[in-house]
């Protein structure tokens, strides 16, 4: 087998549009994808600190707090795209974000905007997915597969908060106590340890 840089002299090494060395190219339609999806995680980020803010003014600070938290991982994980996209010698295009929903008619409406918007980001990263198979890039499989097993728990934990909220109907006492636990989990994943 010979690698894609094989027929480089010696001395050469092939590099991306921002003069990083690279080791494989990238597909320009695996590329675009990318860059699609990292916007679609910063989207999610914006979308979740607007629900945050939402509940918040609500006084429900255990799912503001929770939902902050989810905008600071679909953060993070537009920062993993971006840090993989420059260590494959790609320039990572940010672009602009559209201002998120900020209204809902009550928790449950907003609720189910994070658990489509978590449906939305599992069937994008699993097209990705698709794409790099097709274009023989085992870079970029390997780079999934924890995001995708990653996503596909956040999509079940949207849909658990979302059917919680909808069992106990949006009744102060039940809303209250889902509230109670929200807060109390976001207090134990920033207790040190």
């Amino acid at each position: 087998m010979t690698s894609p840089t094989s027929s480089l002299p010696k001395t050469a090494v092939a590099t991306g549009p921002a003069g990083r060395a690279m080791a494989q190219p990238m597909e320009a339609g695996l590329l675009e994808g990318l860059q699609d999806h990292l916007g679609l995680e910063r989207k999610a980020s914006a979308a979740y600190w607007a629900m945050a803010l939402w509940f918040a003014e609500r006084e429900l600070r255990g799912f503001a707090a929770h939902l902050m938290a989810e905008s600071r991982g679909e953060q993070q994980h537009a920062g993993l795209l971006a840090d993989y996209l420059i260590a494959r010698g790609q320039t990572v295009d940010l672009g602009e974000l559209p201002a998120p929903c900020q209204q809902w008619s009550d928790a449950e409406s907003a609720l189910a905007d994070a658990f489509r918007l978590e449906a939305d980001v599992t069937t994008s990263l699993q097209l990705l997915y698709s794409l790099a198979e097709r274009a023989g890039d085992v870079r970029t499989t390997v780079f999934l597969d924890p995001m995708i097993q990653g996503q596909i728990a956040a999509e079940n934990g949207a849909a658990h908060l979302l059917g919680r909220v909808r069992f106990g109907r949006q009744e102060a006492a039940s809303m209250l106590l889902i509230d109670g636990e929200l807060a109390a989990a976001q207090a134990a994943a920033a207790a040190p340890v």
